[in-house]
């Protein structure tokens, strides 16, 4: 358990979400990067921050995600099915069943996730208890790095009342879109980092992130600056999937 500003003890889920049915790069979540998947390296990752009290998967009921759940049960951690279009009612469902108190969203194309923010944001959240705080309200940290924590009270709220299509497939939305309703707190950092390109959606991002790995090791024991000095040493790096555009909310 964690304690939030008053000593109350408050239970940390984070919910890593993952599917087999990606549009730009099908079956990326179990593709290899110098060993593991891609799944691995962000389960890995996210269970290096010490500020969560749980880390789960939560995937789709689709066939095609069964081989997601058999990658859970090698990795040793719980695998939650549930809607396919509806990730807001899985996450939901998956925090339910894990009785969290708060919800660390974390998605598995992030493979470069960092246990160090993630423990800033939840750290942050715990002190302050908001409804939700985050890294992205504000651009600040390179894609790929995007930490939201919202308390189960406010995200029950986004579970009954949310009706657009990217407020359900995208979980968090509705809470910062509506900040007259919810309590806000922007985790941000020095710099806008925003332009730099850590996600995978696309071949060339996961060519970037396999660069990434191959040159500061495969066992993964870096950190995000790590990772923004080798771009800033070797800048043909970052090459490799700057053209890749992010889609919007809406458009995904």
């Amino acid at each position: 358990m964690q304690r939030d500003g008053s000593g109350a003890e408050i239970r940390v889920v984070a919910i890593i979400q993952a599917h087999m049915a990606s549009t730009r790069l099908p079956g990326k979540v179990l593709m290899d990067i110098v060993g593991r998947t891609m799944l691995a390296r962000t389960v890995e990752r996210t269970r290096r921050a010490e500020r969560l009290d749980e880390v789960v998967v939560a995937t789709t009921t689709a066939p095609a995600d069964d081989a997601i759940v058999a990658e859970c049960g090698r990795l040793g951690v719980p695998a939650f099915r549930g809607s396919e279009e509806d990730v807001l009612d899985r996450h939901c469902r998956a925090a339910r069943a894990h009785c969290a108190d708060a919800v660390a969203r974390v998605t598995s194309d992030c493979p470069l996730i960092d246990p160090g923010l993630i423990d800033r944001v939840v750290g942050a959240f715990l002190e302050k208890r908001p409804d939700y705080a985050g890294n992205s309200l504000r651009p600040a940290y390179p894609v790929g790095l995007g930490v939201g924590v919202a308390s189960m009270a406010a995200l029950e709220m986004a579970w009954r009342e949310a009706r657009e299509r990217h407020e359900r497939v995208h979980v968090m939305p509705y809470l910062y879109g509506h900040p007259e309703r919810f309590t806000l707190l922007s985790v941000e950092g020095e710099e806008d980092l925003s332009g730099h390109r850590w996600t995978v959606d696309t071949a060339e991002d996961l060519a970037f992130v396999r660069a990434v790995y191959e040159r500061l090791g495969s066992d993964g024991r870096f950190g995000w600056r790590d990772v923004l000095a080798l771009v800033e040493r070797e800048p043909r790096l970052a090459e490799l999937n700057r053209h890749v555009r992010q889609k919007t909310l809406r458009e995904c």
